[in-house]
């Protein structure tokens, strides 16, 4: 399911204001294909800002954030694929068209690769179950979901084991892994082991506003 990528993801000193409070500025980093970013630190530093910002989500209160290798006039969000702390899954669609909807919301059209998407968590056997009645570790697994149904290069994860079995947190890093070694880009925050060879470590707690930072 993997697909090659060929992607360069770029921080340039960018800066975020959340509540009146600065929680960092002047960091940069550069992403390049296979490459992985281990993003660590305390609440409240700003890991699930960085995310958001990333995915277009937070505006910048400085800096620059660019891509490289999808053409000049591809924002960064439509390369990301951005899976937070809810889960955005309705609950009076079943399983399938939960996947359905955002991989035609994603892409245009529902494509192909909803059944093998199904398949990497397990969720073929209640795919025609509202989502409803679903756990919080399936609803989990329907989230993150997407990530297989629309390929994209960049994948900005926010504690994604969150509710998952052992199994399932495996199954994730062998995900994440694979995605490295097609020349995708993972961005997470996590404070569970995932494996996946992150290339980069960046711990927030550890910023200093009055220098550039750089993982």
């Amino acid at each position: 399911m993997s697909t090659p990528f060929s992607v360069t993801l770029e921080a340039h000193g960018i800066a975020c204001d959340r509540g009146g409070r600065r929680l960092f500025e002047g960091l940069s980093f550069s992403l390049g294909p296979g490459d992985g970013l281990l993003v660590q630190g305390p609440n409240g530093t700003g890991k699930t800002s960085l995310m958001r910002q990333i995915a277009s989500l937070l505006p910048l209160a400085a800096g620059e954030i660019s891509v490289a290798g999808a053409g000049d006039d591809t924002p960064p969000a439509e390369l990301c694929h951005y899976v937070g702390h809810l889960n955005g899954v309705k609950a009076s669609l079943t399983v399938r068209e939960n996947l359905t909807f955002w991989t035609a919301y994603l892409q245009g059209s529902p494509g192909d690769s909803i059944d093998a998407a199904l398949g990497v968590f397990g969720l073929t056997q209640i795919a025609d179950i509202p989502a409803a009645f679903l756990s919080a570790g399936q609803k989990r697994k329907l989230a993150l979901s997407r990530l297989f149904a629309c390929p994209r290069p960049v994948w900005l994860l926010d504690e994604p084991s969150v509710s998952l079995d052992v199994a399932s947190v495996k199954t994730l890093g062998n995900a994440i892994e694979a995605h490295s070694q097609a020349g995708g880009i993972a961005i997470v925050s996590t404070h569970v082991p995932l494996g996946g060879g992150f290339t980069h470590t960046l711990d927030l707690h550890r910023l200093d506003p009055t220098e550039e930072q750089t993982p």
